[in-house]
């Protein structure tokens, strides 16, 4: 996954940013990476929730925008101190930081990923309901 990456980093360096993206979102790069985490074969097709491959397709395509992201979910983390709801927050605003920050044609794969986000935390959503999600640094 991290030559996938790569390539969009020298993708980006040799072309315009738009370019770069399309090489990206024609290839289905990042959005195989994205799924290949959330679905491995290998482990039967049950994988983690996707945060940190959907951070990582930020950065590769736009590390303003990724940047930005991430620095929500420090914040939303030092508030709340729920990762879960951090993760939830970061992938629910990373649409308008691509907005604010010029990078409008990312919102589309970034709505697309973050739906993805939020399905695979349905089961913490429904602890964070009923309060029962745990703390960063909370003790079993």
């Amino acid at each position: 996954m991290a030559g996938h990456r790569l390539a969009i980093f020298l993708a980006r360096f040799a072309m315009a940013d738009g370019q770069a993206f399309l090489c990206a979102r024609d290839g289905d790069v990042e959005q195989a990476a994205f799924l290949g985490h959330l679905f491995p074969v290998w482990l039967g097709g049950k994988g983690g929730k996707g945060v940190a491959t959907f951070l990582g397709i930020l950065l590769a395509l736009s590390f303003p925008v990724g940047l930005a992201a991430c620095a929500t979910w420090a914040a939303a983390a030092l508030v709340t101190r729920i990762s879960s709801l951090s993760a939830l927050v970061s992938a629910a605003t990373a649409f308008l930081w691509a907005a604010l920050l010029g990078h409008g044609e990312m919102v589309i794969l970034i709505v697309l990923l973050a739906t993805f986000v939020f399905w695979r935390h349905l089961p913490n959503i429904e602890r964070l309901k009923a309060g029962t999600e745990p703390r960063i640094g909370a003790k079993k």
